[in-house]
């Protein structure tokens, strides 16, 4: 799907985005029963669950907690009143006939999400709401054309962050999506895997001629399992509705879905209004309410965020911003980048090793730095040998690097001696050396003093041959200097 670049500059889109994420609470959000993945199906259901008649759900207190932390990570207001609805549609995967949810009174209003795009540019996405519901099972299609529905989902505890249709490119809406992923991460409230479904996304697109403040019909676009899938099938939207109105038709306000293997989406079902809804207070569940002690509770519970985390390592550890980002990309590569740090204050040189040898060892199997097999204290110790001089950085590299990815447990020292890869000398040999290298040059050592400065390297090549190497050129280039002054 092509369209002309003067067609397309005519056009804007408009897009805004739906994220749910499951949050790792041990129960569902209404009732005991497990949140367990990867279980048989239609294993973890009870009366509760399915709604049966006579039965009374009782809201987890700690995914209200958790919804709440969402909320003040993106500098949300908190609802001191909240009431859960009953949002009334049928669907086979919903075994009550209705969702509980929260319409008019969500746990957050308002807020923002932070994106830097590839240009450098900063922007603040503001959010409609955040609020807590439950989810719906999952229906699972088989190729003989039979649905069958696993309810273990129904009634896991979900966050829905709403923004507003403030998005205009499929690159800022996985800029949104990935900020979104970091922080539920950071806050370990959700694990953020979409391919499990523990986060997911409704894309809300519609296009309008630029220029033109109204927004056009919206298309909302489900059953997109990955950020790349997520922009794929917005390009994919934004193009179809050009072409249909650069042909003069109007667009349905319809929920379509994504088809990966064609990079196509597909009408499902015509929109639905919000009044066919029916919202209505859940008579069986009391309001919560939210009084100032529990939420100054947890707001001294807030860990660092990813944003606060790139600040520290740029303002207060002085690392360049793109080394900050892309170890704060994740909470995991932040605790191990200073944890090494806490024993060792070179923090570039610490960096450099993280973003080079490290990432190429995890990209290369799949892996996180959790599944990394170097401890950082030792990791820390063998970037001390090099920052003190006893070993190089190609040697620490292209030799202790790789034992230690074999074999953790190394004791670097004995490594050193069995492979002869000291390289120190001491103060005293380094001293007697450049007298014997000054010595033999009495001319340059006059010249250099007459101003020729560029003669320090001579030395320095000459010192360091009559080390084998093995000294520290810092060292040498000290000594050098107060042995010639």
């Amino acid at each position: 799907m092509k369209l002309e670049k003067e067609i397309l500059d005519k056009y804007e889109a408009v897009i805004g985005l739906e994220i749910h994420a499951q949050l790792l609470t041990s129960s569902k959000v209404f009732s005991s029963d497990s949140t367990r993945f990867g279980v048989d199906p239609n294993t973890q259901i009870s009366v509760i669950t399915l709604g049966h008649p006579g039965v009374l759900p009782k809201v987890n207190g700690k995914a209200i907690e958790f919804a709440i932390k969402m909320g003040l990570a993106c500098g949300s207001r908190i609802s001191k009143l909240q009431i859960f609805d009953r949002k009334n549609y049928f669907y086979p995967d919903l075994p009550k006939g209705y969702q509980l949810t929260q319409d008019k009174t969500p746990v957050c209003i308002g807020g923002e999400i932070h994106i830097k795009t590839s240009d450098g540019v900063k922007r603040d996405i503001p959010l409609n709401r955040i609020h807590l519901e439950e989810d719906a099972g999952k229906s699972m299609h088989q190729e003989n054309g039979d649905t069958l529905v696993d309810l273990n989902r129904a009634g896991v505890a979900l966050i829905e962050i709403v923004t507003e249709p403030a998005l205009h490119s499929s690159h800022e809406a996985g800029l949104v999506l990935s900020e979104v992923r970091k922080i539920v991460r950071y806050l370990e409230i959700c694990d953020g895997n979409m391919e499990e479904g523990s986060l997911r996304c409704d894309a809300n697109v519609s296009v309008r001629e630029k220029g033109n403040r109204e927004l056009g019909r919206k298309v909302e676009v489900k059953n997109m399992n990955s950020i790349r899938n997520v922009q794929k099938a917005i390009d994919y939207e934004i193009i179809r509705q050009i072409k249909e109105k650069e042909k003069g038709d109007d667009i349905i306000s319809e929920t379509r879905t994504f088809e990966v293997s064609s990079g196509r989406t597909f009408g499902m079902r015509t929109k639905e209004e919000l009044n066919d809804y029916r919202y209505f207070p859940d008579p069986d569940l009391s309001p919560v309410i939210i009084d100032d002690n529990y939420l100054d509770k947890i707001e001294a519970q807030m860990p660092e965020l990813p944003r606060q985390m790139v600040e520290r390592l740029v303002e207060k550890m002085g690392l360049p911003e793109y080394d900050a980002e892309l170890i704060a990309e994740t909470k995991e590569m932040a605790n191990y980048f200073l944890s090494i740090c806490h024993s060792q204050p070179n923090y570039k040189i610490v960096s450099n090793w993280i973003m080079g040898p490290v990432k190429s060892y995890l990209n290369e199997r799949n892996k996180g730095i959790e599944e990394f097999p170097i401890p950082a204290n030792k990791m820390a110790q063998l970037i001390s040998l090099i920052d003190s001089g006893r070993i190089s950085h190609d040697t620490a590299s292209k030799v202790v690097f790789p034992e230690l990815l074999v074999n953790p447990d190394l004791e670097l020292e004995a490594l050193i001696k069995l492979k002869h890869l000291d390289k120190s000398v001491g103060d005293i040999e380094i001293k007697s050396i450049i007298d014997e290298v000054l010595d033999f040059y009495p001319d340059k050592v006059l010249a250099y003093k007459k101003g020729k400065k560029g003669l320090l390297g001579l030395f320095m090549g000459e010192v360091m041959k009559r080390t084998k190497g093995k000294a520290n050129p810092k060292e040498i280039n000290t000594l050098l200097k107060e042995a010639l002054d």
